[in-house]
């Protein structure tokens, strides 16, 4: 699915597709393949090495860009941007801090919000609309130490924008760190 399919009183049938992440340095440059359960390559994290903002690259197993990730270098307030065909898709913001739990927002364009919140550095977390479970980050399904999955729990979910959700909000957590 190319856009986001939420809204309100929309409640998606719950299916679990998995994309494992394995989890080794968020570098400017660095390249890396999230794969779905059965180990296919599912997207590329494209690090983009030389810019002037940290810009990370979705792209399909065959190297369409599907989002464009931008994290200004040096801001006052840590934000990033998501976009899809070069215009704006979304916007993530730390939102508050407690002592156990880490909260951003994403807004979307058109107004719809997310939440994020858990423990982003552990890779405990999830993403939710409207107080409805979107997306679970986990590192518990694992035994390998180095891997995380993005479980994407709806079936009319945009399953790159919630994995692209997951690589900014951890990417953000570590440079706050």
């Amino acid at each position: 699915m190319t856009g986001v399919a939420w809204g309100a009183g929309l409640r998606g049938r719950h299916i679990g597709v998995k994309y494992l992440v394995r989890d080794k340095i968020f570098a400017i440059g660095d390249d890396y393949w999230i794969e779905d359960e059965q180990g296919r390559h599912a997207f590329l994290v494209d690090g983009k090495a030389m810019r002037l903002r940290d810009t990370l690259e979705l792209k399909a197993p065959d190297g369409q860009v599907l989002i464009t990730l931008r994290q200004k270098m040096f801001s006052l307030r840590d934000s990033m941007t998501i976009e899809r065909d070069g215009e704006a898709l979304a916007s993530i913001r730390r939102k508050r801090l407690s002592l156990l739990r880490n909260h951003y927002r994403v807004t979307l364009v058109e107004g719809t919000e997310l939440d994020v919140s858990g423990r982003i550095l552990d890779r405990e977390f999830t993403v939710e609309y409207d107080g409805e479970l979107l997306a679970h980050i986990s590192r518990q399904w694992f035994h390998v130490r180095e891997t995380y999955a993005v479980n994407v729990v709806r079936e009319d979910a945009d399953a790159a924008l919630l994995v692209a959700v997951a690589v900014c909000v951890i990417r953000m957590a570590e440079r706050e760190d």
